[in-house]
């Protein structure tokens, strides 16, 4: 059972340049932001580090920003649409050495980041989740992303030369020096598969680690739409890497 206390959000100091930000692109997610800012928090209190939480929100109606502020994060306006635009709008705005991101839908634990924090301090440039190395929660995953995503990662394997095992999981850690080098520019789901794309043809270094995915704890409709973005995926690999 996951825990779900309120804890104080740790203080960040006004250096510029923080240990770790825990960056959510947020669309809508009034249910389960708060916990997942909770949960961050407790994180990062926990690891004894400078940090912050960024919230990127992507044109939300709802009262997830103030939510969001309430629970302590900062929260930044993405003015375009679309899943990576959110990311690289919160890259950009990023003030951590190193940046852990992930959907505040309550999928992802944002209380456990040991691993995934100790893989980029090692010196790892970009980590993924792998959400296949530990099974899922029940009714987690939907049965097309089941068979979908591994479908997709061993093509992206093929493609790009890399060993990365869940091209998409949603939960991941980057060195924001390095993403600063790879120019991306994907404004939707297909972002998930750019980073990875670029990372490996620049020869960054790739890490990956046991995650455990939970229900999407929303109600209503999920963001991500199997086959429209399944075949965004794929449209990306077909093409070369300098083409969008």
């Amino acid at each position: 059972m996951r825990n779900t206390q309120t804890p104080q959000t740790p203080q960040t100091p006004s250096q510029e340049t923080l240990q770790l930000t825990i960056l959510m692109p947020c669309l809508n997610e009034e249910k389960t932001i708060g916990a997942c800012i909770d949960e961050a928090a407790a994180y990062l209190s926990a690891a004894g580090c400078t940090g912050e939480i960024l919230i990127s929100d992507n044109g939300s109606s709802d009262r997830s920003a103030s939510i969001a502020r309430n629970h302590g994060a900062c929260v930044i306006t993405c003015p375009q649409k679309g899943y990576g635009n959110a990311l690289r709008y919160g890259l950009r705005e990023a003030k951590g050495t190193f940046v852990i991101f992930g959907d505040c839908d309550l999928s992802y634990d944002f209380l456990h980041l040991e691993e995934m924090h100790r893989l980029l301090k090692d010196g790892c440039d970009l980590v993924i989740g792998d959400r296949f190395a530990t099974p899922p929660v029940a009714t987690a995953m939907p049965f097309s992303h089941r068979w979908g995503v591994p479908l997709l990662s061993f093509l992206g394997r093929m493609r790009y030369g890399c060993h990365v095992k869940d091209f998409h999981c949603g939960l991941r850690g980057c060195r924001k020096s390095s993403m600063e080098r790879l120019d991306l520019k994907a404004p939707g789901m297909e972002f998930a598969t750019e980073i990875i794309a670029k990372a490996s043809a620049a020869g960054l270094k790739i890490g990956q680690t046991p995650i455990i995915l939970h229900p999407d704890g929303r109600e209503g409709k999920p963001h991500l739409r199997t086959f429209r973005d399944g075949f965004r995926h794929l449209k990306f690999m077909m093409r070369p890497l300098d083409k969008r």
